[in-house]
C-alpha cells in the first residue's frame, strides 16, 4: 500500500476533528454567545463583541479556520487510491467549507466585525441600540449560514471516514482470506 493510501485514514480522522472543531466554534456563537450579547445593554454588547473579535485571531483558531479545507483536500488526494467515492466526499466537504465557511466569513462577517471595531461605543443608549440592532441580526444570519454549511461539511467528512473504514475492513478481510487459503 502506498504512503498516501496509508495516510488516508489518519488524515480522515484529522479532517473529522477539524471540521468538528470549526462547526462547534460557529455553533457556539449561534446558541449562546450572540443570544447572551443580545440580552445586554448595547453599550456593553458592542465592546464585548469588539473584544471577542479582536481575540479570535490567534494561533489556536487559525490552523482550524484556515487549514480545514486544505486538510480535507489533502485527505481526498490520499484517499483516491483506496476509494474514489470517499475521496470525492472529502473533496466536496473541503469545497463546501471553503466557500460557505471560510470565504463567507472573510467576505461578510469579518468586514462587519472590522466596521464595528472602528466605532466608538456611544454613551447614549439610543445610538448604541441602533448600532447593535443594525449589526447583530445580520451578523447572526450569516453566522447561521456558515454554521449550517460547516455542519454539512462535518457530516460529509463523517461519511467519507465511514467509507474509508469500510474499504479498509474489506481489504483486511480479503488479505486474511488470501493468507488463510494459502496455509
Amino acid at each position: 500500500m502506498s504512503l498516501p493510501a496509508r495516510s488516508a485514514l489518519p488524515l480522515a480522522f484529522v479532517s473529522l476533528l477539524m471540521t468538528g472543531a470549526i462547526f462547534g466554534f460557529f455553533y457556539a456563537w449561534v446558541v449562546s454567545t450572540m443570544w447572551g450579547l443580545d440580552t445586554l445593554d448595547p453599550r456593553l454588547a458592542i465592546p464585548a463583541m469588539q473584544a471577542m473579535n479582536a481575540s479570535v485571531r490567534n494561533a489556536a483558531f487559525a490552523p482550524v479556520f484556515f487549514g480545514t479545507p486544505f486538510v480535507l483536500l489533502l485527505t481526498a488526494g490520499a484517499a483516491w487510491a483506496l476509494d474514489r467515492r470517499a475521496a470525492w466526499l472529502f473533496g466536496v466537504a473541503g469545497v463546501v467549507y471553503l466557500v460557505g465557511g471560510l470565504i463567507l466569513t472573510a467576505t461578510v462577517n469579518v468586514p462587519m466585525n472590522e466596521a464595528l471595531a472602528a466605532l466608538e461605543v456611544p454613551v447614549e443608549l439610543p445610538q448604541a441600540a441602533a448600532i447593535w440592532a443594525d449589526y447583530s441580526p445580520r451578523w447572526q444570519s450569516f453566522n447561521l449560514i456558515r454554521t449550517l454549511v460547516s455542519g454539512a461539511a462535518l457530516a460529509i467528512t463523517g461519511l467519507g471516514l465511514w467509507r474509508l473504514g469500510r474499504v479498509r475492513h474489506h481489504h483486511m478481510l480479503a488479505a486474511a482470506r488470501a493468507g488463510h487459503s494459502l496455509s
